[in-house]
Parts: structure tokens; C-alpha cells; sequence
């Protein structure tokens, strides 16, 4: 993407790709969303590695749940993709690439990886290290939630609580190379949003189905509620 190129050049942009009523619960999500791909776009020492792929579809699927029309969800992320010049369906590609590759593995093996800077890792892990030991690396949040969602796959057999993975993620992160106040901020803003955003659409298909049975209650009482049918 040029640098020459502004924010409002990738909302354009997007809008064009996607010209249909994003409901205000999710505008929010694909605002900062599409700034942020834009503005890692921008960034020399950014590549769009594994560990980006997976953090970006892991947040745009986490806060995307709920969204309708079911059949809108694929083309708003490659909508959003799309405007700051990365490829939706190659993001995803990498994202189930690299889920698959990970397999199942202990704590020891996972630190070990580390201490060997990658060697006898998965290809994931072994292409985040390679990138974080360039002079010109860029960090992006998008990268502390992809590595939290690499080790949750490798470690499911441990079935570890989430506030002791995120633990684990910001151990490992750090010993990555990476900045663990970075990290713990990101890892832990992440975790809050989510729950929100959880609860919030919780909230609003209780009262989708609520509406809806109040809809199918008038059906069949054939009048208004709270309007006595003439007798």
C-alpha cells in the first residue's frame, strides 16, 4: 500500500468493498480494526507472518460472534483486509496453516523451543522468532494474541484456565524477545473486551428471542398484546 495513502483513503475504501448497515454493536470492532491494519500496513518492519494471521482472525472472529447476517461475516473481513492492502482469505489460510501445524506439546517443549531460538519448533513458531530477532520488527497486539491462541492449541491437552495461559503467553513472550508490559497490557485489554463484547451479545440475542416470542404470541392471539380482541 502507498504511503501517501490516508485512514480516510482505507475507509473509503472499505465502504466501497462493503456497502452494507454494520449494526452499532460491531462498528466499534471494525473501526479500530481497520485503523490498525491500515497503520501496520504503513510500518517498514511489519510482515504479515503467521502470528499476525492468527491474531487477526482470532480477534475479528471473537468480536464478530453474533454478527447477522451470518452470510455478511466472510465479506466484512475481507472487506477490512482488503482496504490496507492484506489479503482476507490468505490471512485465514495462514491462521488454519499454522493452527494445524502447531499439534499437541508440554510446557517444557514450548520453553525449549525458545532457549533454541526455534530450532525443533513448528513452522508458526519458528517463523515468529526468525521475525522478532530483525533489526526492523514492528509489534502489533494482533501478534500477543496470536501467540496466545498458538499456545492454547499446542497446550489444549493441559487444559490450562485462562488467566494461566495468559500468564504463560506473557512468559513465553517475553522470552521471545518481546516487550512483557506490551504483552501483559495487550493480553489483558484483549481478555476484558472480549468478556464485554461476550455479554453484549448475549444481551442482544435475549432480545432477539424475546421479541420474537412476543411476535409469535400476537400471531397467535391474533391482536396486540395488551388489546383485547373485539368479542
Amino acid at each position: 500500500m502507498s504511503a501517501a495513502l490516508t485512514v480516510a483513503d482505507s475507509k473509503r475504501a472499505f465502504h466501497g468493498a462493503f456497502p452494507h448497515v454494520i449494526g452499532p454493536l460491531y462498528r466499534r470492532m471494525v473501526d479500530e480494526l481497520l485503523v490498525e491494519l491500515h497503520l501496520l500496513s504503513r510500518q517498514k518492519g511489519f510482515q504479515a507472518d503467521p502470528l499476525f494471521a492468527v491474531g487477526v482472525v482470532q480477534v475479528f472472529d471473537g468480536f464478530a460472534r453474533g454478527y447477522r447476517p451470518e452470510a455478511q461475516k466472510g465479506p466484512l473481513f475481507e472487506a477490512l483486509c482488503a482496504s490496507s492492502g492484506f489479503d482476507g482469505p490468505d490471512l485465514r489460510r495462514q491462521c488454519n496453516d499454522a493452527l494445524a501445524a502447531m499439534g499437541r506439546h508440554s510446557q517444557a517443549e514450548v520453553r525449549q523451543w525458545i532457549e533454541a531460538q526455534g530450532e525443533g519448533a513448528p513452522p508458526p513458531v519458528a517463523t515468529a522468532l526468525a521475525g522478532i530477532r530483525r533489526p526492523d520488527f514492528h509489534y502489533s497486539r494482533l501478534m500477543a494474541v496470536g501467540l496466545l491462541a498458538l499456545l492454547e492449541q499446542a497446550l489444549a491437552d493441559d487444559a490450562m484456565e485462562p488467566q494461566a495461559l495468559r500468564q504463560l503467553a506473557h512468559e513465553i513472550g517475553a522470552s521471545m524477545g518481546l516487550l512483557r508490559d506490551r504483552l501483559d497490557k495487550d493480553l489483558a485489554l484483549y481478555a476484558s473486551n472480549l468478556e464485554k463484547m461476550s455479554m453484549a451479545v448475549e444481551l442482544m440475542e435475549e432480545t432477539v428471542a424475546a421479541e420474537r416470542r412476543r411476535r409469535e404470541r400476537q400471531a397467535v392471539s391474533g391482536s396486540p398484546e395488551g388489546v383485547p380482541s373485539a368479542s
